[in-house]
């Protein structure tokens, strides 16, 4: 199963629209998630419509049309991996303890907030992934999205992805 991850998106305020190479990564992906902060629904309506599959949460900066149609936190399972969504996981001091302790029936953990790609895993085995973001890269050296594949479940292939400038 293949997994097209991303956050931020911040659409159409930090730009107009996903880049084309996302838009093909979505249409290649046998699940996409986005861990918050789309900022309009026009982006959730057009991922629903062009995704196998949309996994998705509210962030920050969504407001309550979003929040009507999106959780706070998403939970599935993918082929037997326990994968839990969130936008917001507090500080980068303590990530890994506090999510593994909020999120004990997690396998992976994808979260955003930050525009800061992260890969690590607490001490009870969570993983914990961010896939920066592909439109409003902050302090980042670039624009970032992740893939991914789900096997039996196991998650391999971890892929951190830069856009090229725009």
């Amino acid at each position: 199963m293949q997994l097209l991850v991303m956050s931020d998106t911040h659409v159409p305020k930090r730009a107009r629209d996903l880049p084309e190479q996302l838009w093909r990564e979505a249409g290649r992906a046998d699940v996409v998630v986005h861990a918050g902060d789309w900022v309009e629904v026009a982006l959730l309506d057009e991922l629903e419509e062009r995704s196998r599959r949309l996994i998705g949460v509210y962030g920050n900066n969504d407001g309550p049309e979003l929040r009507a149609r999106l959780p706070e936190v998403a939970r599935v399972d993918l082929d037997g991996l326990r994968l839990a969504v969130v936008h917001e996981t507090g500080p980068a001091k303590g990530r890994e303890a506090r999510c593994a302790r909020d999120y004990p029936d997690a396998d992976v953990l994808v979260f955003g907030h930050s525009h800061i790609p992260w890969d690590t895993v607490a001490p009870n085995g969570l993983r914990l992934l961010n896939p920066g973001s592909p439109t409003d890269r902050r302090r980042q050296p670039d624009h970032t999205y992740l893939t991914a594949r789900v096997r039996a479940g196991r998650l391999e292939q971890v892929k951190l992805h830069a856009l090229p400038p725009r």
